[in-house]
């Protein structure tokens, strides 16, 4: 099945209809992938937030299940079920989310433990933890958990609108009792100062990649009374224990995507390798043609992580190029139509978007290779969705093609392969809605 929608990523998690925002939860549970994520499913705004869920096997297809957690009359996640995480809380998958009561965004952290299909939650009504006394705090979100000298962690993004920006630790190994041990890293440290300005980080995840632990921190801002989104940053360092907690000592810093559309990643750790999915929101749309489309957001494509002499680098997930069917035949700057493709080139690439009576470049890549590499540049499109691969660090935007429209390639033909992107065949799962095929 084809959304009605050209616009409309077909192959990335999202439902048909609605707003979806950050990636939460992102686990294996008895060999399937689980993906939860922000969801509104009433309308193509942000507001009632809940976590919608999806699952795969092969993270090709996902289908795409009831809601899992839902903001409750009365609770304390009333006014949404914000970011979080799972954890398997011994055999038993348990959710740890911010829970926002009112529009202040004041949150409190909040379990809700699951059944092995992940398709049952049971969700708490007294908090685990809640605001600091800090006034220098104001906000504090978005639980993270991880293990370090075979204890279990928490980290959550924290700051002020006019203040600094900091990740609070806490010690967990009793999920229902959390102990506040201050901050693991605030913006203060002379590394971390090097990423773009913020006020508050948020969605913080803290991995161990290659030897290195990576900090992963997206930037909030206010300027002039103005609240943005201005990207992600990452930090590679070491973790020291300091009194009764432990501190991050950043050695390097970086962005974790260059384009315009990119928040809120999570990571997943498995045997070999880590992964991210993130939040890429729209950009070019008006509200009127958001109202219309009715959907908004969508979560990019896995990617998997790796660590180079200090630096984060990120490529598509080994699994994507299952979504490969056959070539399709193009030539430099001639249109041709495609739902979803992917273009692989070792040099340079141009891709522009056509219609009667526009035409607008959308990426133009110069690869970054690190000498000695020969991985080739890949760009995956998908609907309205763009992710370019030509360096350790991507690009997410965002390109509206309607009805009429064409893609222009422009790049070697000796060097450059196109491929239309397409589902495997699958199997759905009983009450399921799988993701459309993109044609």
């Amino acid at each position: 099945m084809s959304h009605r929608d050209p616009a409309f990523p077909s192959l990335h998690i999202r439902p048909e209809r609605g707003w979806v925002n950050d990636p939460n939860g992102v686990s294996r549970v008895d060999g399937v992938y689980h993906v939860f994520f922000q969801h509104n499913p009433d309308t193509p705004h942000h507001g009632d937030i809940k976590w919608g869920h999806a699952s795969s096997t092969d993270l090709l297809t996902w289908v795409h299940h009831p809601l899992a957690l839902v903001n409750r009359p009365g609770e304390l996640d009333s006014y949404g079920c914000w970011s979080g995480c799972v954890v398997d809380d011994d055999g038993v998958p348990t959710a740890v989310y911010s829970a926002v009561a009112d529009a202040s965004g004041r949150s409190e952290v909040l379990l809700a433990r699951g059944d092995r299909s992940m398709l049952e939650w049971k969700q708490d009504q007294s908090p685990v933890v809640g605001m600091p006394d800090d006034p220098e705090i104001s906000d504090v979100r978005d639980p993270f958990l991880f293990t370090y000298g075979g204890r279990r962690y928490a980290i959550q993004g924290a700051g002020h609108p006019t203040g600094r920006p900091q990740v609070l630790l806490y010690a967990c190994d009793d999920l229902t009792r959390w102990t506040p041990l201050g901050p693991l890293l605030t913006g203060d440290d002379p590394v971390a100062a090097q990423l773009p300005p913020a006020n508050i980080w948020e969605c913080p995840n803290l991995a161990f990649v290659d030897g290195r632990w990576v900090l992963i921190l997206s930037l909030w801002r206010r300027v002039d009374g103005v609240s943005s989104l201005t990207g992600v940053g990452y930090l590679v360092g070491d973790l020291v224990e300091r009194g009764p907690g432990l501190a991050f000592e950043p050695t390097s810093s970086g962005t974790v995507d260059g384009g315009p559309t990119f928040y809120a990643p999570q990571l997943l750790a498995e045997p070999g390798r880590h992964l991210m999915w993130a939040w890429a929101w729209e950009h070019g749309r008006t509200a009127e043609e958001v109202v219309e489309a009715d959907w908004a957001g969508a979560l990019t494509f896995p990617r998997e992580l790796s660590v180079v002499d200090g630096t984060l680098v990120s490529r598509p997930a080994a699994e994507l190029v299952g979504l490969r069917r056959e070539e399709l035949p193009w030539q430099p700057d001639a249109g041709f139509a495609a739902r979803a493709f992917e273009v692989q080139t070792t040099g340079p690439v141009q891709l522009r978007l056509r219609d009667d009576d526009s035409d607008h470049v959308v990426l133009d890549l110069v690869p970054e290779r690190a000498p000695g590499s020969t991985e080739p540049t890949r760009v995956l499109v998908d609907g309205s969705l763009v992710e370019a691969f030509a360096g350790p660090t991507p690009v997410t935007t965002r390109a509206y093609p309607s009805a009429t429209s064409s893609w222009v390639l422009r790049a070697d033909p000796g060097r450059t392969t196109v491929w239309r992107l397409g589902q495997p065949p699958t199997h759905e799962a009983e009450g399921a809605q799988p993701v459309a095929e993109a044609r």
